[in-house]
């Protein structure tokens, strides 16, 4: 027997995307009030930078589950606010190899620091139990699907 007793409109999908969404515009609210000028969309790219500096695009779309052209865009503009300098790769010139400048690892306490206040705002009276259930539901039906 199927286990989704969902009514319509009670989706996984579309719960999770509310949830996801009302995060992402709380965190670029709370950036926006701390001065800090970067979209969300910016910051999840500087994100997977901070963990892994010198990625390749190629690695970054598949990191953050974007397509090329998206991954293009957000990093001209994370170049022009000299965040982040491509740099053609030593073992293959057509790869670019993104680097992190000193600028963008400066943002990387303050806006580490409002993505963790902004999560503890918005599981605020959630049990952790309830949170750990619920990762390790989310990451069973991600498991499942990939």
């Amino acid at each position: 027997m199927p286990n989704n007793q969902f009514r319509r409109g009670e989706l996984y999908s579309f719960i999770t995307g509310l949830a996801s969404t009302a995060l992402a515009r709380r965190l670029q609210k709370n950036f926006k009030q701390s001065g800090v000028d970067i979209t969300i969309e910016q910051w999840s790219v500087l994100y997977h930078l901070w963990k892994h500096d010198g990625m390749s695009q190629q690695e970054l779309c598949a990191a953050s589950f974007r397509d090329k052209p998206s991954i293009t865009r957000l990093l001209d503009n994370l170049e022009r606010q000299e965040l982040v300098q491509r740099v053609p790769s030593k073992e293959d010139r057509r790869i670019k190899r993104i680097h992190l400048t000193e600028a963008a690892a400066e943002l990387q306490g303050i806006t580490m620091e409002l993505a963790s206040r902004t999560l503890n705002e918005a599981l605020e009276g959630v049990p952790a139990k309830d949170i750990e259930l619920c990762k390790s539901v989310l990451q069973r039906v991600y498991d499942n699907l990939k």
